[in-house]
């Protein structure tokens, strides 16, 4: 399809290219689209990640190659405050100024703070406003204690909220969760703009299923950070259950940087140093490593802004055929991984629930139908494809 020059899209995001979210999470999906819209992204890029030239070059050959303009800019840290104003005025000047040569038609804004920004360039350019949530960010700030619930920070982003969801042409959300509580809000009620549920996906050309574990040991895994959200201490409780039930069970954590926290968690659950491997991997690595694991972990401090949550490891695991552990109050996770037999929902965190779980996980295991249902599940949800094509049929729309 070619592209006309009234569908252009700028697309802003807080987060920058080069980190590995801003790779996969931004980058990937804008691929696709490019040769259907002309597309310009604005970004915030971390100091460090500005520093590198061959990484900032390589960013730019790859956006090129696309047909993708980019412009970084620089993300300014401290004070939290005073740096995020400034970059919000920054960046609503320079996409303004974009947005206008380029004769953008919509302006597809990555969370709150770039929707800030977006709101500016709407109002002074008439572009459509796409307001693309990716969570219910002040009540994040608060479930993870980083601001008080009554606090003004938190009233004044909660007010913001509200004007952007009044404002917006369309809103897209990671959870049929959340498009279900947005129904509540007298924001959303007070206008009922067209929205569109597009989870976290996953390039599953690249997190697809490999050979079978072996059979032996059994090996339970874990990818990614650990602390803040992912309740990392508890799935080592609910690990120590599994290997009383299988003697012979490891415990494999991908993970780039918090190996001594790690090594310390374990320790403090009583997890023996030799059932415990953990690995650095590049993103490309990982499918390599999920190959071994027989079941995954995905448990996260269940909250009121993590119904808004899709968790981007949900779809690794499930693409690479890994059935998952997760927990109730997450998103639509339950709901996936019970209904649709692909893994277990915690309720609670004790150990009655956890023997529970084990008793559960391993009769699934032994399903043999278990991995393609866990393939067939990541290709119609979190397909990476269908995440591009469903943006791409908001640009066709929200562009006429």
């Amino acid at each position: 399809m070619s592209r006309r020059a009234n569908e252009a899209v700028l697309y802003l995001s807080y987060d920058g290219l080069l980190e590995p979210l801003g790779q996969s999470q931004v980058v990937a999906y804008l691929e696709p689209l490019a040769s259907q819209h002309p597309i310009h992204i604005v970004s915030f890029e971390k100091q460090a990640d500005r520093a590198d030239d061959d990484r900032m070059a390589a960013m730019r050959a790859r956006l090129s190659a696309a047909g993708i303009g980019w412009t970084p800019l620089a993300y300014h840290k401290s004070p939290t405050v005073p740096a995020t104003a400034y970059d919000i005025a920054h960046g609503a000047l320079v996409a303004t100024g974009l947005a206008l040569r380029l004769h953008a038609s919509i302006v597809h804004a990555r969370s709150y703070v770039a929707a800030l920004m977006a709101l500016a360039v709407k109002r002074a350019t008439g572009a459509k406003l796409l307001f693309d949530m990716r969570g219910f960010w002040p009540d994040e700030r608060v479930d993870g204690g980083l601001w008080p619930k009554g606090g003004a920070l938190y009233r004044g982003a909660k007010t913001l909220e509200g004007v952007l969801i009044r404002n917006a042409d369309h809103i897209v959300t990671l959870t049929h969760a959340s498009a279900r509580e947005m129904q509540r809000w007298a924001a959303y009620d007070a206008r009922k703009p067209p929205t569109t549920v597009i989870p976290t996906c996953a390039d599953l050309r690249l997190f697809r299923p490999q050979d079978p574990p072996a059979a032996t040991p059994f090996v339970f895994g874990y990818v990614g950070s650990v602390g803040t959200w992912y309740l990392f201490d508890e799935t080592l409780d609910l690990f120590r259950v599994l290997s009383r039930r299988r003697p012979d069970a490891r415990m494999l954590v991908v993970n780039r940087r918090d190996h001594e926290a790690i090594h310390a968690a374990a320790a403090r659950a009583g997890v023996e140093g030799g059932r415990l491997e953990i690995v650095a991997a590049e993103h490309a690595e990982v499918p390599r490593h999920l190959s071994r694991m027989h079941a995954a972990a995905s448990i996260i401090k269940p909250a009121y802004s993590k119904i808004a949550s899709a968790p981007t490891k949900l779809a690794e695991y499930l693409g690479c055929g890994v059935p998952c552990v997760g927990n109730a109050g997450v998103g639509d996770v339950e709901e996936i991984l019970e209904g649709r037999r692909v893994g277990l929902a915690l309720r609670r965190f004790d150990d009655a629930e956890y023997e529970a779980a084990a008793d559960r996980l391993f009769a699934l295991l032994a399903d043999p139908g278990v991995r393609n249902r866990c393939v067939g599940t990541a290709a119609e949800l979190f397909s990476l494809t269908a995440g591009a094509r469903d943006y791409g049929a908001i640009y066709a729309r929200e562009a006429l």
